[in-house]
C-alpha cells in the first residue's frame, strides 16, 4: 500500500460515513440504528487503514514518512502536504482507536438526533487526525481549529443541565488562544516566506522575534495541554460534556497543546524555549500540585478525573521541556497512556451513570458485590492512573521524573509529590464507590457490565497491559524523531550562544 495517499484516506475517511449518514431515511427507529452502525463500521474501517501506519512505519529513522505533498494556494507557499513521524503518527493511531469505542459508548446513552451526534464525531475524527498529518502551518491551522467547532455542538447539544455555559467556555477560552497563534503563523510566513513545516524547521529565526512568537504560541497551546492557570474550561467541559465527548476531549484533545509544543515551539524557536523553560516548570509544578489537591476534595466524579488530567498533563509539560532523551520520550508515552487511561476512567463514569444518572461519589458504595467485572476494570485503570509498574502509566512517569531530576532536582522533587497525591485521590475515589457494604437499596440490583460494554472495555484493557509490560514497540517508534528532536534543539541552541560573542566582537 506504499503507493497509497493513506494519510489523506485516514483522515477523510469519517467524512465518507457523514455522506452516507446524511443520505439515511427512514422510521425514527430505523434511523437511528442505521446512524449507528454506519458511524461505528465507518470509525472501525478507519481504525483499521490506520494499522498500515503502524506496520509500514519505519522506527529507525527521523523523516517524515507516508508524505502527500500538492499545490494548494499556488504563488503563496501554502501546500497540502501531509505526513507523519514518531511524534505524530502514535497520536493518529490513538486518535482512530478511541472513536469506534466512542460510538460504541453513545449506543444507548444518546437517545435524541442520533444522526446529527453520529455526524458530529466522524467530523471530529477527521479534524482530530488531520491535525496530526499536518506538514504545513496553514493546514495544521486548519484542523487545528476545525476541532472546536464538533466539540463545541457535542458539549452544547447532548451535555448536562449547564451544557451551554461549559461550551462557551470552552470554545472561547480555545478560539482567544488561536487567535495569537494564527498571528504568529503570519508572521512566520513573511518571514521565512513558507508555511511548510519542514522548511520552517529549517529556518532560523532572530532571537527577538522568536520570543514573540514563542509567546504567541504558548497562549494557544498551554490553553489546549490545559496548563495552570488557563484550565478552568476543563473541569465545566467535562461535567457537562456527554461521556464519549469526555473520552475525546482527555485522550486526544488535550494532546493537541503539548502535540503543538513539540512540533513547533521547541524546534522552531530554540532559543525563546530555553528562555521560558523556567516558567514552564513553574506553572506545571503549579498544575500538579494545585490541582491534585483541588482533585482531592472533588465529590463529582468526573470533575474528579478531570483535575486529574490537569495534574497528568503537568507531568507531561515538564517531561517535554526537559529536552533530554528520558523526559522528551516520557512525555510523549505519558501522553499516549494518559489518553487511554483518563479515556477508560470517563468510560467507567458513564457506565454506572447509565444506571443511575448521578456521578455524585457519596451516592454510591460497594459496587464490588453487584458489579464484580465492573470493580476489576475499573481497579486496573485506577491502578494505571496512579502509575502502579506494569500498567502503562508507570513507564510514562518513570522516565519524565527521571529526565527532569538530570535538569532539575528541585523541580523533580516538586512533581513527584503529585504522584502521592494522585494515589490519594485515585484510591479515595475508589474506596468510596466500590469497596463497604452495599447499603442503598437501589444499588442492590444494579445489572454488571453488558456485552457491549466488555467489548467497549477489552481493548482499553489490553493496550494498558501491553503498554505496561511491553513498551518497546511504542518506545521504538518515537526514538529516531526524539534524538532528532533534541539533536537540533542543542545544535541551534549552540549556534545561538556562539553568535552572542560574535555580534558583541563586531560592537
Amino acid at each position: 500500500m506504499s503507493d497509497w495517499p493513506l494519510l489523506s484516506i485516514v483522515t477523510f475517511l469519517p467524512l465518507v460515513g457523514v455522506a452516507f449518514i446524511l443520505m439515511i431515511r427512514g422510521e425514527p427507529g430505523v434511523v437511528e440504528r442505521n446512524s449507528r452502525n454506519v458511524a461505528l463500521l465507518t470509525s472501525s474501517a478507519t481504525f483499521v487503514m490506520s494499522l498500515f501506519l503502524w506496520f509500514g512505519f519505519a522506527s529507525g529513522t527521523a523523516d517524515f514518512q507516508f508524505v502527500e505533498k500538492t499545490d494548494w494556494l499556488p504563488g503563496t507557499g501554502i501546500s497540502y502536504h501531509m505526513g507523519v513521524d514518531g511524534i505524530s503518527v502514535l497520536f493518529v493511531l490513538l486518535s482512530t482507536f478511541l472513536t469506534p469505542i466512542c460510538v460504541l459508548a453513545s449506543w444507548e446513552a444518546i437517545h435524541n438526533r442520533v444522526k446529527e451526534y453520529m455526524i458530529a464525531f466522524l467530523i471530529l475524527e477527521t479534524m482530530m487526525v488531520g491535525m496530526f498529518c499536518s506538514l504545513d502551518f496553514m493546514l495544521f491551522y486548519i484542523f487545528f481549529e476545525g476541532v472546536l467547532v464538533p466539540m463545541f455542538i457535542l458539549i452544547g447539544v447532548w451535555g448536562g443541565a449547564r451544557r451551554i455555559y461549559a461550551a462557551f467556555k470552552f470554545f472561547l477560552y480555545t478560539l482567544a488562544g488561536s487567535v495569537l497563534m494564527l498571528v504568529a503563523l503570519l508572521t512566520m510566513f513573511m518571514n521565512a516566506g513558507t508555511t511548510d513545516i519542514p522548511e520552517l524547521l529549517k529556518y532560523s529565526f532572530a532571537p527577538g522575534l522568536q520570543t514573540w512568537l514563542f509567546l504567541a504560541m504558548f497562549a494557544s497551546f498551554a490553553v489546549k495541554v490545559p496548563m495552570w492557570p488557563v484550565h478552568t474550561w476543563l473541569p465545566d467541559a467535562h461535567v457537562e460534556a456527554p461521556t464519549a465527548a469526555s473520552v475525546i476531549l482527555a485522550g486526544v484533545l488535550l494532546k493537541m497543546g503539548a502535540y503543538g509544543f513539540l512540533r513547533f515551539s521547541v524546534p522552531m524557536l530554540p532559543q525563546a524555549t530555553a528562555d521560558f523553560t523556567p516558567m514552564v516548570y513553574a506553572l506545571s509544578v503549579i498544575a500538579v500540585i494545585y490541582t491534585s489537591l483541588v482533585a482531592l476534595v472533588q465529590e463529582d466524579m468526573k470533575k474528579l478525573i478531570a483535575y486529574s488530567s490537569v495534574a497528568h498533563m503537568g507531568f507531561v509539560t515538564i517531561g517535554i521541556f526537559t529536552m533530554t532523551t528520558q523526559g522528551v520520550t516520557g512525555a510523549l508515552f505519558q501522553m499516549l497512556s494518559h489518553g487511554v487511561v483518563a479515556g477508560a476512567l470517563f468510560l467507567c463514569v458513564g457506565v454506572i451513570y447509565d444506571r443511575l444518572h448521578t456521578r455524585e461519589i457519596a451516592r454510591y458504595g460497594g459496587l464490588m458485590h453487584c458489579m464484580p467485572k465492573y470493580a476489576t476494570v475499573f481497579m486496573l485503570f485506577m491502578m494505571a492512573s496512579v502509575g502502579l509498574p506494569g500498567t502503562s502509566g508507570f513507564v510514562g512517569e518513570l522516565l519524565v521524573v527521571l529526565g527532569t531530576f538530570q535538569v532539575n532536582t528541585l523541580v523533580a522533587a516538586l512533581m513527584s509529590t503529585g504522584l502521592v497525591l494522585g494515589a490519594c485521590y485515585m484510591l479515595f475515589l475508589y474506596r468510596r464507590v466500590v469497596f463497604g457494604k452495599l447499603e442503598k437499596e437501589d444499588l442492590k440490583d444494579l445489572p454488571d457490565m453488558s456485552g457491549r460494554e466488555v467489548l467497549m472495555f477489552a481493548p482499553l484493557v489490553v493496550l494498558v497491559l501491553w503498554m505496561g509490560l511491553y513498551p518497546m514497540p511504542f518506545l521504538d517508534m518515537m526514538s529516531a524523531s526524539v534524538d532528532n528532536l533534541i539533536a537540533n534543539f542543542e545544535t541551534a541552541r549552540a549556534a545561538a550562544e556562539a553568535s552572542v560573542p560574535a555580534a558583541l566582537a563586531l560592537n
